[in-house]
This record gives structure tokens, C-alpha cells and sequence, in this order.
């Protein structure tokens, strides 16, 4: 005996699918919404078609609220606005991380030039790129192993993820800005940090100036002092001096008054 399955309203797909999409650890794709419902519960029309019907919708319903509906390079996910994140962020007692120029640099380096090889980036940059570098963008997904070059000892050539275009949030390399646009928004903040180090150096180095000079005047103060007499002592020292005196004197003028 065969059951038929009932075709659910659109109203409750809607809520499925809103509900999969607010419960998932990450972006989901039409396919991987699509495969919630069983056979003939989106009815005999084209499955995928209702599904990216009901997430254009969900869109829409959004778009005044402080969430929203964004599609990335991993499927479609909900975030919080972008201009709320001042706030938003304030849940976290935890700072973001912050990352070094150089690890940022490589990472504008592979993103904007990939695939290249560990020796490419380093002859762009003009230095050498620490291992500790590659292992953090490693860890974090956002590069990958690509290939190798066909070159002595074929060196490894690395390109972006799929988790780096979901975690700044474009679907492609394309909606990236370009590269002059990029070095336009940086400069200013480069030049800051390099003015905000140059003054605390300065600073540090005012204060270790003063703490040296104070040293030396104290020092020199010191040594200047002169020393005190040493009063008590000798008054001390004089005491019993008097005192066998005065003991002698007694028996100087003693001794004749026997003899006589």
C-alpha cells in the first residue's frame, strides 16, 4: 500500500527553510535545503524553483529588520547588518583578533594573485615570509593547497577558500574590490599605526631620559652632601675621659695630706 505524501503549504516551507537557515552552523545551498523535503512535499512543480522562491521572499521580508539574507560563496546564510555590528559586537567580552601588516599583506598577495608559491610572495614583498604566516592562514581555511609548481623541489602554490569568501562575505572573487581601491583604504591606516609607534617610541625613550637624569641628580646630591661630625660620639667618648681625670686629680692631692 503506497502513502501519499501531502503537499505542505507555502507558508510552512517558508518557516522550514527560514528555520534551517537561523539553525545551520554555516551556509546552506538551495540543494542542501532542498533535500528537507521528502518527495511530493513541495508539490510536482520543480522543488529547487519554490526554494529560491521562498529565500527571495525571505529576502524581502528582511530587508527592514536588523538581519538579513545573504547569499556567499557556500550557499545562503542569516547575519546581523553590517552597520549594527558596533553594537552586536559588544556581546563578546573578547576582542577580535587582530592581524599583523605582513600576514595581511600575504593574504592580498594570494587573494589578488593566486595560485602562487611561497617564493612569489616573498619576491613581491621584498622579504621573507615567516612560516608562522602560512600556518595561521592554513589554520583558519582561508588558503589552501592548490598544486605544485613544476620547479626544483616543486613548491607548493596556494589559492583562497570558499571559508575566505563566506568569512568577508562575497560570493566570488570578483565582488572583491580591486587592488589600487584596496592600497587607497590601507595607506591612511598604515601611516597612522607608523605615526601612533613613532610617537610612543619618542615617548618611551623622553621617559627613560628623565628617569636617567633624575638618577644622576640625586646622585650628585649625595655625593655633594658633607658629612656630619660625629657629635655624640665624642661627648660620649669625653665622658669617662672627665671622669678618670677628675678620679687622678683626688689622688694627687690626696696622697700629701697622709704623708703629712
Amino acid at each position: 500500500m503506497s502513502t501519499e505524501v501531502e503537499e505542505l503549504a507555502a507558508e510552512k516551507v517558508a518557516q522550514i527553510i527560514e528555520a534551517a537557515l537561523l539553525a545551520a552552523e554555516g551556509p546552506v545551498t538551495v540543494d542542501g535545503l532542498f533535500k528537507l523535503f521528502r518527495d511530493g512535499e513541495l508539490g510536482a512543480e520543480e522543488g529547487r524553483k519554490k526554494v529560491r522562491q521562498v529565500i527571495k521572499d525571505l529576502q524581502a521580508n528582511n530587508s527592514e529588520r536588523g538581519i538579513e539574507l545573504v547569499q556567499v560563496a557556500s550557499g545562503y546564510r542569516f547575519q546581523a547588518r553590517q552597520d549594527l555590528s558596533p553594537w552586536v559586537s559588544r556581546l563578546w567580552d573578547e576582542k577580535p583578533p587582530r592581524y599583523t601588516r605582513a600576514l595581511l599583506e600575504t593574504l592580498a598577495i594570494i587573494t589578488y594573485k593566486q595560485p602562487v608559491s611561497r617564493g612569489d610572495i616573498e619576491q613581491i614583498r621584498g622579504v621573507g615570509v615567516s612560516q608562522n604566516i602560512m600556518r595561521t592562514l592554513l589554520e583558519r581555511e582561508w588558503i589552501k593547497i592548490v598544486g605544485q609548481r613544476e620547479a626544483p623541489g616543486r613548491p607548493a602554490i596556494y589559492g583562497t577558500t570558499k571559508a575566505f569568501l563566506d568569512y568577508f562575505g562575497v560570493r566570488s572573487l570578483d565582488q572583491l574590490p580591486p587592488l589600487d581601491e584596496i592600497r587607497e583604504m590601507i595607506e591612511p591606516v598604515i601611516e597612522a599605526e607608523k605615526a601612533a609607534a613613532e610617537a610612543a617610541a619618542k615617548a618611551a625613550s623622553a621617559s627613560a631620559e628623565n628617569s636617567v637624569t633624575e638618577e644622576d641628580t640625586v646622585a650628585e646630591e649625595v655625593a655633594e652632601s658633607p658629612e656630619e661630625p660625629a657629635v655624640a660620639d665624642d661627648i660620649t667618648a669625653g665622658q669617662p675621659a672627665d671622669s678618670e681625670a677628675t678620679d687622678s686629680s683626688a689622688v694627687q692631692h690626696a696622697a700629701p695630706a697622709e704623708d703629712v
